[in-house]
This record gives structure tokens, C-alpha cells and sequence, in this order.
């Protein structure tokens, strides 16, 4: 077993950063794969998850939170991490061998990039994740060169710069979870940073039996959507996005709702993006990177 064994150490800048709850299968299924030091941020879990990974792999760093951070959670881990990279991912997902190190050396070699996002495959079939085919036809403006400018990522398959992603505040207590990545993505591309789509190197992810059913998913996704518009987009768009999800259906309505408990948070948290960020924005918004990646993730 991984755990009984010296962890294979694929590139000494990254460390795997996993944040989870009540997932304990899940995680003793997947922690052993990563071949990288790995730190779990455990937000609250009721079902014994912190002990059973350090009886099992007694090489992770737990940290327990204590209560249910969501994405934020990661920000635990990203702060605790001591390399220049911090891959994520989720406690059903993990990266490929050689993976790691091709996301590394792409960050490595190109000090602008902030953020890399790799291919998914899906299940023990090794679908490829349609978001990998969204990202791939990417609007916005490209070098030429094999990595793909875009505008949002799936968090579970992502590479980012450690310093960048806490010199922006990380994930935020506001969305929380799914949908975390577009506000993350606004602010690293105000902050001038880029990201990146890497074809080739692959994440694998076996959704876990413990998610929430598809009129839930939904829910949740709208209301992140709605709070990040509120979060940054000029109050017009802000107000499209509310009045898109709120004629969609019943659970896009429910999400809509439940947002609103949250809008005076995002209020007092707004500020404008630029120009640019905004421009962007209005190019890919054939769909939303953010909302695909929620949908898939």
C-alpha cells in the first residue's frame, strides 16, 4: 500500500492540497495516489474522516478545521503549503503520474501564467470531461503556444501559483461551493495574471456516491452565479444573470433564492473589475466558463 511505502515525489515545487467532508471512503480510495506531499483540510467531517487518513496515511497533513469551510476550506492548505505550486484536488479525483510535473514545468517556465488547468477523464470508462472540449475552444486571443489562454478552471484538475492565489484572497466565504473558480479567475486576470488550458497531462476523476442530486447541483450553481455577479460584474450584467436564472427553471428559482440571503456579504465585498477582465468576460460568454466548470465538477 502507498501508505506502507515512501510517497513517490514527482516535482519537489508542488504539493497536493485536498479539501473534503465526510468523505471518508472517498478519500482513503484517493490519498494514496498523489505523488506529491499532500495536505488535507477536513471542514468538519462527522464521520471519523481525519482519523482514519492518519491511521491509513500517516504521511498526510490533516488539519481540521473544524467546521465546514467549503472552497475556502483549500485556502487552509494553500497557506500551509511551503512550495511555489499548490495542485488541487478534489477526494475523488487525482493527477496522472507525470501529470504533476508537466503542469510544474509550464508554471515553471512561464512566470505570468497563474493558474493551469489539465485534462479530466471521467470514471473507470475514462470519459473525457466535456469541459476539457469547451476549454479547447477558447475565444480569447492565443500566442500559438500549446497551452490555451481561458477565463475560468475546474478546481479538482488545477495548478496553481501559490503566491498569486493568496495575493487575491483564494477562495472566498461568500460563493463557497460549487462555482468557486469564476470569481477567483476574475480577480487573478484583473491582477494581470493569465490562465491556462494544457492539453495532454490528465486528472482523473470517479465522481463520489456522496454528491448532491441533480436539482440540488443546480441550485447551488445558480446561486453561486448570482453572488459572483454581484461580487464583481457591473450591476446590469448582475442583474441579467439573476433574471436569466430565475426564468430557467425550478431549481435555477430555489438557487436564485437562496442567493439572496448571501447578496448584502457580496455587496459590502464588490468592487469593479477592469476593462479588460470585463471584455473577456463578454467573449466567452457564449457560457460561462465558471458555470460549465460548477455543472461538471
Amino acid at each position: 500500500m502507498q501508505s506502507e511505502q515512501a510517497r513517490v515525489i514527482e516535482d519537489a515545487r508542488v504539493t497536493v492540497v485536498v479539501a473534503s467532508r465526510d468523505r471518508r471512503a472517498d478519500l482513503l480510495a484517493t490519498l494514496g495516489r498523489h505523488r506529491a506531499p499532500v495536505i488535507l483540510v477536513d471542514n468538519g467531517s462527522s464521520d471519523g474522516t481525519p482519523d482514519a487518513v492518519r491511521r491509513a496515511h500517516p504521511d498526510v497533513d490533516v488539519v481540521e478545521a473544524g467546521r465546514n469551510l467549503a472552497a475556502a476550506g483549500r485556502n487552509v492548505g494553500v497557506q500551509r503549503a511551503r512550495t511555489p505550486f499548490v495542485a488541487f484536488a478534489d477526494d475523488d479525483s487525482w493527477w496522472e503520474p507525470g501529470a504533476l510535473h508537466a503542469a510544474a514545468e509550464l508554471l515553471g517556465a512561464h512566470p505570468e501564467v497563474a493558474v493551469v488547468q489539465v485534462d479530466v477523464l471521467v470514471g473507470e470508462e475514462n470519459r473525457r470531461d466535456p469541459f476539457c472540449d469547451e476549454l479547447a475552444r477558447s475565444p480569447l486571443p492565443r500566442d500559438g503556444a500549446a497551452a490555451i489562454p481561458v477565463l475560468g478552471f475546474m478546481a479538482c484538475a488545477a495548478m496553481l501559483r501559490r503566491e498569486d492565489f493568496l495575493s487575491v484572497g483564494g477562495f472566498d466565504d461568500v460563493v463557497r461551493f460549487p462555482g468557486e473558480e469564476e470569481r477567483l479567475s476574475w480577480d487573478l486576470a484583473a491582477a494581470g495574471r493569465s490562465l491556462v488550458y494544457l492539453p495532454g497531462p490528465v486528472v482523473h476523476h470517479h465522481p463520489s456516491q456522496r454528491r448532491h442530486d441533480p436539482f440540488s447541483r443546480q441550485r447551488r450553481v445558480t446561486r453561486s452565479r448570482v453572488l459572483s455577479g454581484a461580487l464583481r460584474l457591473p450591476w446590469r450584467d448582475a442583474a441579467g444573470r439573476f433574471g436569466e436564472e430565475w426564468r430557467a427553471g425550478a431549481a435555477r428559482r430555489r438557487g436564485v433564492l437562496d442567493a439572496l440571503t448571501d447578496l448584502p456579504a457580496a455587496v459590502r465585498e464588490r468592487r469593479s473589475l477592469p476593462g479588460t477582465v470585463l471584455a473577456d468576460i463578454a467573449l466567452t460568454a457564449g457560457g460561462p466558463p465558471s458555470a460549465r466548470v460548477s455543472r461538471a465538477g
